[in-house]
């Protein structure tokens, strides 16, 4: 506020940035049309499709359209962070269960001492970022302030329309905001405050959580930004 120091709290701090990401990200996604959201830069891009058309074995959704999602796997650039759980006592089990992998394959990894080969990173469309964000916002606010029960998988009804996707991101970004805002220091320190079951939420203070949800965002809007100068590049070449 005018004429008052900011204030520097660690809540306070990632609220801004998050605001700060949110207003940016609005500005960016302005005049955003079907055509767009659903643009394929590249064969075998990653979608939201209908059901019956979908192409990866896990794509979900509750509706008539389901959002891409691969086999399950490590991506080679997560073995640091699966050697980090199990120094830190994580059984193999749990990070199996952590990681919507099998035991043996969690084991491989951690038995593994050479270079891991580089990720295949799936190229996605603005329809894809947007969902996947939309949904992974509404499942942690439900398995975190809500009843804590609903699949984080069937909350999100997938839409083919640009501008009712971004209604409900939105909204859904503005309940984020308005639920965190009310947080004690004390449920910030709190290990599994949030049991979204698709991670290691229930292992983790609440304060890291809330920071990687900031960073999702902002990464995630990154790459919508370049996929808008992508489709705009296209159009006038």
């Amino acid at each position: 506020m005018s004429g008052q120091d900011p204030r520097t709290d660690r809540l306070s701090i990632l609220i801004e940035q998050f605001d700060q990401a949110r207003e940016m990200a609005q500005v960016r996604l302005k005049g955003l049309g079907d055509e767009e959201y659903l643009w394929e830069p590249a064969p075998g891009s990653w979608s939201i499709r209908r059901r019956e058309e979908a192409v990866t074995p896990r794509a979900y959704g509750p509706g008539a359209w389901v959002l891409d999602k691969g086999a399950p796997r490590i991506p080679a650039s997560e073995y640091a962070e699966v050697a980090r759980q199990a120094a830190g006592g994580m059984s193999v089990a749990k990070i199996a269960e952590d990681w919507s992998v099998s035991v043996e394959r969690v084991e491989e990894v951690l038995a593994f001492t050479g270079e891991p080969e580089p990720d295949v990173v799936p190229i996605t469309t603005i329809a894809w970022r947007l969902g996947h964000l939309h949904s992974d916002f509404a499942g942690r606010w439900e398995w975190t302030f809500g009843e804590r029960r609903q699949d984080p998988h069937r909350l999100v009804d997938f839409t083919p329309s640009a501008s009712s996707a971004l209604d409900g991101l939105w909204e859904t970004l503005d309940r984020h905001r308005a639920s965190i805002a009310t947080l004690t220091d004390e449920q910030l320190d709190t290990v599994g405050l949030s049991q979204y079951p698709y991670g290691s939420d229930p292992d983790d203070a609440y304060i890291g959580t809330l920071a990687n949800a900031n960073l999702e965002l902002i990464h995630h809007m990154a790459e919508i930004a370049l996929l808008r100068d992508l489709w705009r590049a296209r159009l006038s070449g």
